[in-house]
């Protein structure tokens, strides 16, 4: 009585060590891996669920999927091609790249897929003699490049990019950068600790000519202030711009602002010296990696960042170097405290990959 009950204990025990050390992948099955769509709750055929849940993927994947713009820029289009295995309880486990189109779409492609993972999608799963098996998945993401509309929308605002005629300021670039040197107020409010750095502002220049803000990026985490001064300097332009045309009217046109500011009193002298000399040194190293010489380009810029560890600007420079580099440890960890100081989303993105 007791060697049977062993001996079915013994095959039970190896049917569940089989089991769990069946890692057999597929790549072909009777009933392959489906996208979790709404139509699976349908009494409907096996055909018709394939084709709704298709249509399903693509809908989630090119809702998500963002252009990379280094490969709209480089005129890269085509298919890039990410693969990943449906577990036998729909999960997505192994994702990776199979092919790259350059510019960053492989990235971007593989984005979706960790998305998926992320939001704990769960596949309806493959299945071979009406068991689920583990079924490895190839999904292509197409980059084709349309015909851009004139304009963008920010908001609620139209934004127009294509123009007959450009904005323009009266006098010209050299009279705004004059303008600018004297409507700008550096808040008294910095000097007691040197405050120092730049504030990017994007300016809205309306067809009737009014001016409106639509972005400020400060990378110094200089404050309130510093924001107040250059949002009026940015203001106090109006009047003064002559607007854009398309097709024969006037339209919106959108203008990036960089302000800087620098205290004038005589105990940060030498502080504004470092500050002005550490930008000259990343540029310098900036010229130096994208004439090959990498190592040396990065160590201009790690001098530069050391003297000012918490400016988003130097981050985000040595952190793009790091990333072409394909040191994405180190590009996290700038491009994030860039992402902290000066609030900007630029690398939401590729932050989700290479932060992992």
């Amino acid at each position: 009585m007791y060697k049977y009950i062993f001996l079915f204990g013994f095959l039970l025990m190896v049917g569940l060590l089989n089991a769990q050390t069946d890692t057999t992948i597929y790549k072909v099955v009777e009933q392959m891996p489906r996208f979790p769509a709404a139509c699976e709750a349908l009494d409907t055929t096996l055909v018709y669920k394939q084709k709704c849940a298709n249509q399903a993927m693509l809908e989630y994947v090119y809702q998500r999927v963002i252009y990379p713009q280094e490969a709209i820029d480089e005129n890269i289009q085509g298919t890039a091609v990410v693969t990943f295995v449906v577990e036998t309880d729909g999960r997505i486990s192994q994702p990776q790249i199979v092919r790259d189109l350059g510019g960053g779409t492989g990235i971007a492609a593989l984005g979706v897929v960790l998305q998926m993972k992320e939001e704990s999608l769960r596949w309806i799963p493959g299945k071979q003699q009406g068991k689920a098996v583990r079924v490895q998945f190839n999904l292509p993401v197409r980059f084709k490049i349309k015909d851009p509309d004139p304009f963008i929308l920010i908001g609620r605002d139209t934004v127009y990019t294509e123009f007959e005629k450009a904005l323009d300021f009266n006098g010209g670039a050299e009279a705004l950068q004059t303008y600018l040197d004297t409507a700008l107020d550096y808040p008294t409010s910095g000097n007691d600790s040197c405050q120092m750095g730049q504030i990017d502002i994007q300016v809205l220049v309306e067809a009737d000519g009014d001016v409106r803000i639509l972005d400020v990026t400060d990378f110094n985490d200089l404050g309130f202030d510093f924001w107040y001064s250059a949002i009026d300097a940015a203001t106090s332009t109006y009047g003064d711009w002559e607007p854009a045309t398309y097709q024969g009217r006037k339209v919106n046109a959108a203008f990036d602002l960089s302000l800087s500011f620098l205290p004038t009193i005589a105990t940060c002298t030498q502080k504004v010296d470092d500050f002005i000399t550490a930008r000259e040194v990343a540029d310098a190293g900036a010229v130096l990696f994208n004439d090959g010489k990498i190592e040396e380009g990065i160590a201009k810029m790690t001098e530069a960042v050391t003297a000012f560890p918490n400016d988003a600007q130097l981050r985000i420079m040595r952190g793009q170097a790091y990333l072409n580099n394909s040191q994405l440890a180190e590009a996290c960890v700038d491009l994030s405290l860039a992402k902290r100081i000066a609030l900007v989303n630029w690398y939401d993105s590729v932050l989700t990959l290479i932060c992992r």
